[in-house]
């Protein structure tokens, strides 16, 4: 039985970045600086941002947008970052955000899946 759904309350991109430099994997304030770019190119309105290095290497961080969030998760000795961008929103151009994301970041490879989050009848 198939069952059709009216609205969605949040889209979900879960991405891969695969084969990027190492050296844009370290640099917190580069990436977090080009994760706030994104956020703003894609049309999100930024509340606040944290990002945290970990030693020896690799970065966590959060853009919380009105809508919801961008993430990242960087493994730099792998040349590997997972990225997810959430909202509640249909307005947000997350395909901006990841063109950005993927001049500044260069993965050679990008494994991407889409998700409508808290479907409802």
């Amino acid at each position: 039985m198939e069952t059709r759904y009216k609205k969605a309350l949040g889209y979900h991109t879960l991405l891969e970045f695969h084969g990027c430099p190492p050296s844009e994997l370290c640099d917190s304030k580069k990436v977090e600086n080009a994760f706030l770019e994104a956020a703003k190119l894609s049309q999100a309105h930024v509340i606040n941002t944290t990002f945290h290095h970990f030693n020896p290497h690799g970065i966590s961080g959060v853009v919380i947008i009105a809508e919801s969030h961008f993430a990242i998760h960087t493994w730099p000795e792998y040349g590997y970052a997972a990225i997810d961008f959430f909202s509640c929103s249909e307005n947000i151009k997350v395909e901006k955000a990841i063109e950005y994301l993927r001049k500044q970041l260069k993965p050679t490879h990008i494994n991407a899946v889409e998700l409508k989050r808290g479907l409802l009848l």
